[in-house]
């Protein structure tokens, strides 16, 4: 397996964590691209239409996008940890709950680039804004309808929970989350020891 990566992507950092924790992170080869909202690598493009990151590349040639989809593959070459229940309910909790620190993430990601990439006759901020408070409510919702799932066994909304929380940390240093979340701080601080989440911290 190939990944086009970015040291900084909290998406990445979602796949290299599954990877960690399902052993197969020796498989994985991280291809250095040059992925940007605005100028799309063409090398990525080539694969993956959209130019984003991640991108992974299979033995047979052929390429897998987004996050949640790479992750799940990465998932299914190892039988244990189980990140994605098979059945039930559970499995539908644990899709859902990555579906929302995903939403999270995406707004983070929209906020940012508001504030470093538009132009700044351009900056919009009531846009800004509006991201912001879905970041607010995403993390409101964190810490009371999924608090008991995230402090159970680890799974893909969980893994994924823990990297929004980390690029919150990474990119957003001035916003005091825990202070409104205690409980969602608390897990966060017992789960970023976690080796795969040590090894996968975010640079530049």
């Amino acid at each position: 397996m190939k990944l086009y990566f970015s040291p900084a992507s909290p998406y990445v950092r979602k796949v290299m964590v599954v990877a960690h924790e399902k052993g197969v992170v020796d498989r994985i080869e991280l291809l250095g691209s040059a992925a940007n909202p605005v100028n799309r690598d063409k090398t990525i493009v080539a694969s993956n239409p959209s130019g984003k990151v991640p991108t992974m590349l299979l033995d047979d040639g052929s390429a897998i996008y987004d996050s949640r989809v790479i992750c799940a593959y990465v998932d299914a070459q190892a039988a244990s940890p189980v990140l994605v229940p098979t059945e039930g309910n559970e499995r539908f909790a644990v899709m859902t709950l990555e579906a929302l620190a995903d939403s999270i993430l995406d707004a983070a990601l929209l906020a940012r680039y508001e504030k470093i990439m538009r132009p700044e006759a351009l900056y919009w901020a009531d846009w800004h804004r509006g991201q912001m408070e879905k970041i607010d409510s995403g993390l409101d919702a964190l810490q009371t309808t999924w608090l008991s799932h995230l402090q159970g066994p680890l799974s893909m909304g969980s893994i994924a929970a823990a990297c929004t929380l980390g690029y919150l940390d990474f990119r957003f240093p001035d916003k005091d989350w825990r202070s409104a979340h205690p409980g969602l701080a608390a897990w966060f601080k017992t789960v970023s020891e976690r080796p795969s989440m040590q090894a996968t911290m975010p640079k530049g």
